[in-house]
């Protein structure tokens, strides 16, 4: 059973953002600072990917905990119409894997950075992120995950 009525549950999920999220915008302005130019969402690149490095064929996604299934803290199955969410959620899990590969094979390295590593019981010190993204966009070559402290 739902908390709170149909129409204030509807209102809530419409306010949920896919761009521009709080995670997002603090690492696009740590990674401004340290000099690193980015393009945002590019709508020709499998995903979307919400940061986009040309000059280091990398590109980085801030994901939230819920709506890309991490094990973590963050993540935990809704307790209401369950089959749904579970349809829903494991698309979502689905195309990110089916992104991953296409960007991957298209030449692409790829960052995933977990909302559990910005926030939560198990955050890291932004600077940290940020630093370790960095890093990550200039000398691996390899694709990677951030994700909160164990």
């Amino acid at each position: 059973m739902d908390i709170v009525d149909k129409s204030k549950r509807s209102s809530m999920m419409a306010g949920i953002k896919n761009k521009d999220t709080k995670g997002e915008l603090l690492i696009r302005r740590g990674l401004y600072k340290l000099g690193f130019r980015y393009q945002l969402h590019r709508k020709d690149l499998p995903g979307r990917p919400d940061l986009v490095f040309p000059k280091f064929n990398s590109v980085i996604f801030v994901n939230g905990c819920f709506w890309h299934v991490h094990n973590c803290h963050l993540f935990k199955w809704p307790s209401s119409r369950p089959e749904f969410w579970k349809e829903k959620i494991n698309s979502n899990k689905i195309r990110d894997e089916v992104n991953l590969e296409k960007l991957t094979k298209l030449g692409w390295k790829v960052l995933v950075i977990w909302e559990c590593a910005l926030k939560g019981k198990t955050r890291r010190n932004l600077d940290e992120v940020i630093h370790t993204a960095a890093n990550w966009i200039q000398y691996d070559s390899q694709n990677a995950e951030i994700e909160g402290k164990k």
